[in-house]
């Protein structure tokens, strides 16, 4: 794939030396840029290589431009699903998603596929420079650690990417020799390595923040963030019994992980519903102590700044009367006198608070335990250990956290469902595509979004798999386009 020589050298080398933005680990100088991150010079010690992976979560949490991982796979997907609308005229490759009318050259999948891939080949140069590295001074309890880190990330950016474009190549070196040409590899088998990825990073991180450092933020995937994306494998696997189990793994874990009393706390650096939020930079990330999905969402001034993605009237509707989330999580705006809209305020840091080179108050979370409860009841509710009692349990947790009642314990199997979507559709709305994803993986997507208003004339399902890239495709002959294309 055209990808590998364009991204991996100079793209893995400067996200390195960028790395001591992210201050989690001891940063130390990074020698001048070499022509393979696997050379002995960034895996000679402990420091260097720990400076790589850093290097990874810097390039997660700040990104280059657009990326899958800084806020555009909640905003476009939220478009593409039921969540958002585009207010106002801009680009037609933005504009297209709303419709779901796109193109296959469109701007914004492409940059989707180059990011993510671009973390995939950071983390196998990682993988890899680790593996081939002699250095005594890179010891064997590092190489355990960074090893099973850049798994987890590998396993993660291909997640999403088989999530929005289908079978995906499956790269696993940095071998240009064998990547160059690659067909497309089949969904059972890329989540096939994805959890024999997060297995192995299962066993050999951490169970607590410790590699982080004081004050120990969530910053760094340890055991049960690796746990809780298994978990949702799992039940997108559609295989209740392992997906309930690793739920309850990191449910079960009430030393760290309890939900906020108050949903307006949850998204805090503080918080201990997280369990991975990636930090970003305060001087070179363009959002300064922002996330950049908040940056992107909230509108300038809030109550009267033009909000350029906005909530759609189905998604505000979907609140029962007295939601908390309702009110902690969705701002208005008069957009100067042209109309009210409602936007997503899960971050409260957007452009009128964001300071240069200032402490943040909120980090951008990836993983909480909220999507945790919603996964084991989604799983109970379809047979795993405790069944549609149990799913009603956990619902209610979380229904008793946002000020509802609880669920009747007399509801039908059908109805205990039809409350799982629910209570996600509301719960996880404008977060990383969780509404575009539960539509597709649970066969709803056609009728549900085929008959909006806004969506018409229906271009057709294809458009439920984004387009592969088509410099991809013409560089390599093997790739083929999604049908419809």
């Amino acid at each position: 794939m055209s990808i590998h020589p364009k991204l991996i050298i100079p793209a893995v080398v400067s996200i390195v030396i960028g790395a001591c933005q992210l201050s989690c680990r001891k940063m130390v100088s990074v020698p001048e840029p070499v022509n393979s991150i696997t050379t002995s010079e960034v895996f000679s010690s402990d420091d260097q290589a720990s400076s790589a992976m850093a290097g990874i979560y810097t390039q997660l949490a700040n990104g280059s431009g657009l990326s899958f991982s800084n806020g555009y796979t909640t905003i476009l997907t939220g478009m593409s699903s039921d969540e958002l609308f585009y207010y106002g005229a801009g680009d037609i490759n933005i504009l297209a998603f709303a419709p779901n009318q796109l193109l296959y050259s469109n701007t914004y999948t492409n940059t989707l596929w180059s990011s993510a891939y671009q973390v995939i080949y950071s983390a196998n140069s990682v993988i890899e420079g680790i593996a081939a590295s002699t250095a005594i001074k890179l010891t064997d309890s590092v190489r355990k650690e960074l090893t099973a880190e850049a798994k987890f990330a590998r396993a993660f950016a291909y997640f999403y990417l088989t999530n929005l474009f289908g079978d995906v190549p499956l790269a696993l070196t940095v071998d240009f020799n064998k990547t160059r040409y690659m067909a497309r590899t089949p969904s059972a088998q890329v989540y096939k390595q994805i959890i024999e990825d997060l297995k192995e990073a299962q066993s050999v991180l951490p169970p607590d923040y410790s590699v982080a450092g004081p004050p120990y933020e969530r910053i760094i995937p340890n055991r049960w963030a690796a746990t809780a994306l298994l978990a949702r494998v799992y039940l997108y696997m559609k295989d209740y019994t392992d997906a309930a189990g690793q739920a309850s793994a990191v449910i079960n874990n009430t030393s760290l992980y309890t939900l906020e009393p108050d949903p307006a706390n949850t998204f805090l650096i503080n918080s201990r519903e997280a369990i991975w939020q990636l930090k970003q930079g305060t001087i070179n990330n363009p959002s300064w102590n922002a996330t950049l999905e908040g940056y992107a969402l909230i509108a300038f001034p809030v109550s009267t700044g033009v909000a350029r993605y906005c909530l759609t009237p189905s998604l505000l509707n979907a609140f029962e009367p007295g939601d908390l989330r309702r009110s902690a999580w969705v701002a208005s705006t008069n957009n100067g006198g042209s109309g009210t809209t409602y936007y997503p305020y899960k971050y409260k840091l957007g452009p009128g608070d964001a300071a240069y080179g200032a402490p943040s108050s909120e980090y951008y979370m990836v993983f909480r335990l909220a999507e945790v409860y919603l996964i084991r009841a989604e799983a109970e509710a379809n047979g795993a250990t405790g069944g549609s009692a149990a799913a009603i349990a956990d619902l209610n947790i979380l229904r008793s956290r946002a000020g509802l009642a609880g669920l009747s314990s007399s509801l039908t199997d059908a109805q205990v469902t039809a409350a799982v979507a629910h209570e996600r559709q509301v719960e996880l709305f404008a977060e990383w595509g969780h509404r575009w994803m539960d539509l597709r993986r649970t066969g709803q997507a056609h009728d549900i979004l085929s008959a909006l208003t806004e969506k018409q004339p229906w271009a057709g399902d294809y458009q439920l798999q984004y387009p592969i890239p088509p410099a991809e495709i013409r560089t390599d002959h093997f790739l083929v386009q999604n049908p419809g294309y």
